[in-house]
């Protein structure tokens, strides 16, 4: 199939803007918990009459500081309350949130802030404010900076005292569908990165839609989400207003490394999350299991789960015995695994990455089903994802209703929407590349099955084609190979190479369990194992379920262990954790000759 699209089931408010959500919620659910926040270790509920209330006084204060309709407001921080409620603060003063990563470089603040014109910035540390000071003087336009761990909200209450709710009202009410709501700048796995401009459109009809095709998971009152993804990212965003159009109530968690605590605190009824977070899951639990002398239960659990899920796939369904077997295995494993992810949690939204289907099958057995989706900046998020009732497991599901989805002759993903972005900020020839024959060309290449369901095979760019002349989608063995729980990050080389290799990182926080289960010395670093006959068994086994998912010319014949990691700071990873594959290639060319030379 080259082309599939779906109908709309939500109508975008031509006049309407994102503020209206929060004021519908106040006066249709005025009692209704919107928001969870953690005070003092334990989490409170914030009302939607609360929560208006909170983002009413800060737009004042924004309002009071010279905030014009239009101007960009800049946004650093981690994952937390604050970042929503002056997410809506800043559009309730009609502004433009800008966001920025906060692991972003003084450069990468630079740029962003001053190629998006941002008059005023909100920062979480000072460490955060410290960079924004450190190029202030090539930043002309900005005039305020206020840091929320230093009181930025009571400052912009006290600086609004005397600026009315009818004056916020009106101010957030002059933005209409088609105006920006955000500038996103890309990760920028090449380049600098280029500022997408969302439209409030863009997010009506990204969340609307969302949100009424999965509707038995987004239940007023009852339905909650835990965010923990970067809300710099386009993905966290979705999160953030999808709960709010809902509504359902939303937690947020700044430190991935407490995620476990924090699901079990707060218990929700959905996640979202990234490949690595549910393989993360999977690997630890099959480790712990493993530690207490009960990896061959696991194993089998694991296999029934898998078994079971396929099963559901099929006219007859799970046999007898397969579904008396999963029933025991629920009882010992299945619910355990589903007490780690918060024990309510019935569904979770996956995206950045294939998943895989043996991961999507072992979830929707264990009776937590992964939805996997695909998106990227430009399309506000998820373009396509897989319907609550009908998934598809190893798809990315179907276009997001209203919109569609062409495959162009050489393979490229071509969509159209509303949810699309408008243009890239001060980019006009960048945009009438990506926007042409008024279709965005996403660059990603892939297929369309007869039912409408896209499979991403790979980036147009990423293909790599070998001295044999054979083209080789890396994504797809590299996501395999990731899966292993020694395995960190895995990058495919080969391009005019006579065959397919594959350069490899050990994850550092499995690699003491593993060492300790070998008889290696405790504290033993990768760089002194990275020829250890066991342990490039043991990666061995990973390249080879890769290389089971493709045929001969494109599995990989050598890797080799490099003793760093891929890191955001070490400038090898973009903050949404995708490859930069060049600067990967050009630190490690030392690495890449020496497969070849072997």
């Amino acid at each position: 199939m080259r082309e599939f699209s779906l109908p709309a089931l939500y109508e975008v408010p031509a006049d309407g803007n994102l503020t209206d959500l929060i004021r519908r919620n106040a006066a249709q659910h005025p009692d209704v918990a919107v928001v969870g926040r953690k005070v003092d270790g334990r989490w409170e509920d914030v009302t939607a009459t609360e929560f208006l209330a909170e983002v009413r006084a800060a737009a004042k204060g924004l309002i009071a500081a010279g905030v014009q309709p239009g101007d960009r407001v800049g946004l650093m921080s981690r994952t937390r309350y604050e970042w929503t409620l002056l997410d809506f603060a800043i559009w309730s003063a009609g502004g433009v949130t800008v966001p920025v990563y906060e692991t972003s470089s003084p450069e990468q603040v630079q740029w962003i802030l001053s190629d998006s014109g941002a008059v005023a910035a909100l920062v979480e540390t000072e460490v955060h404010e410290a960079a924004v000071e450190s190029v202030r003087d090539s930043l002309p336009a900005l005039d305020n900076v206020w840091r929320i761990e230093g009181d930025a909200i009571e400052t912009l209450r006290k600086l609004g005292a005397d600026v009315s709710d009818e004056v916020v009202d009106e101010r957030g009410s002059l933005a209409n569908a088609d105006s920006p709501a955000t500038i996103v700048y890309t990760s920028g796995t090449t380049g600098r990165p280029k500022g997408c401009v969302l439209s409030h459109r863009s997010f009506f009809a990204e969340c609307g839609n969302a949100v009424a095709r999965l509707k038995p998971i987004f239940n007023t009152g009852e339905s909650s989400v835990l965010l923990f993804l970067p809300e710099a990212h386009v993905f966290g965003r979705l999160v953030e207003i999808a709960a709010v159009l809902a509504p359902i109530k939303l937690g947020h968690v700044p430190d991935i490394k407490t995620l476990t605590d924090e699901l079990a605190g707060f218990r929700p009824t959905l996640v979202l999350g990234v490949p690595r977070v549910f393989e993360k899951v999977f690997n630890s639990a099959r480790a712990k299991a493993q530690a207490e002398g009960k990896g061959k239960i696991f194993d089998r659990a694991a296999e029934t789960a898998i078994a079971y899920s396929k099963a559901l796939d099929t006219p007859s369904g799970p046999s007898f015995r397969l579904r008396l077997t999963h029933k025991v295995f629920d009882r010992l494993v299945y619910s355990k695994l589903r007490a780690v992810l918060g024990g309510r949690a019935t569904h979770a939204i996956s995206g950045g990455a294939p998943l895989g289907a043996r991961l999507g099958h072992f979830y929707r057995g264990i009776g937590f089903t992964v939805l996997e989706g695909y998106g990227l900046t430009e399309t506000c998020a998820a373009t396509t994802f897989n319907p609550w009732d009908r998934q598809k497991i190893g798809s990315v599901g179907q276009p997001m209703p209203g919109s569609v989805v062409r495959i162009a002759d050489d393979g490229e993903v071509l969509l159209h929407g509303d949810h699309l972005f408008t243009e890239y900020w001060n980019n006009e020839a960048a945009t009438a590349e990506a926007l042409s024959d008024g279709w965005f060309h996403t660059g990603d290449v892939g297929t369309l099955d007869e039912d409408g369901y896209l499979t991403i095979t790979g980036r147009k760019k990423e293909i790599i084609i070998t001295a044999g002349g054979k083209n080789v989608a890396p994504a797809v063995i590299e996501d395999r190979i990731r899966a292993h729980a020694l395995v960190a990050e895995c990058m495919v080389v080969g391009d005019g190479r006579p065959f397919v290799a594959a350069l490899v990182t050990v994850d550092e926080e499995f690699l003491p369990r593993w060492a300790a289960e070998h008889g290696k010395p405790e504290g033993v670093t990768v760089a002194e194992l990275r020829d250890d006959p066991e342990l490039l068994a043991e990666i061995q086994t990973a390249v080879d379920d890769g290389n089971a998912a493709v045929s001969k010319a494109e599995s990989v014949r050598k890797f080799r262990i490099l003793p760093a990691q891929f890191t955001e700071d070490s400038g090898h990873v973009t903050p949404s954790l995708k490859l930069k594959r060049n600067v990967v290639a050009k630190d490690f060319a030392s690495d890449i000759e020496a497969i070849y030379r072997g």
